[in-house]
């Protein structure tokens, strides 16, 4: 079974960096398209960035030219690279293997003004 484990997540003031990793236990993170996703509270979880299975990647408006989604088949670990960041980017990260539909249980990310 793939497991899916998240970290890297953390507060850190407006214009910051996080770089957030996704642990692939079980299945090989470049067989697959892996997607990041993230839920403010209160809210649907939202779409953040996607990597394809072909090497394709596809970013939400509001993060494009911020956030830098990659993978390292040699460590079978997604990441997900946030630069600028901003107070509306608070949220619990997760990655999701697009195949299966299997989530991480999430990274929480907090941006303070």
């Amino acid at each position: 079974q793939v497991q899916l484990v998240e970290s890297g997540g953390g507060v850190v003031q407006t214009g910051g960096s996080l770089r957030l990793s996704c642990s692939v236990s079980g299945g090989d993170v470049a067989a697959v398209t892996m997607g990041w996703y993230r839920q403010r509270p209160k809210r649907d979880r939202t779409f953040v960035a996607l990597f394809s299975r072909q090497g394709t990647k596809d970013y939400a408006n509001n993060v494009k030219g911020r956030f830098t989604i990659s993978r390292d088949p040699a460590s079978n670990t997604l990441y997900l690279q946030m630069d600028a960041l901003k107070p509306e980017d608070t949220a619990t990260y997760y990655c999701k293997n697009m195949y299966t539909g299997e989530w991480g249980r999430g990274t929480q990310v907090t941006v303070s003004s």
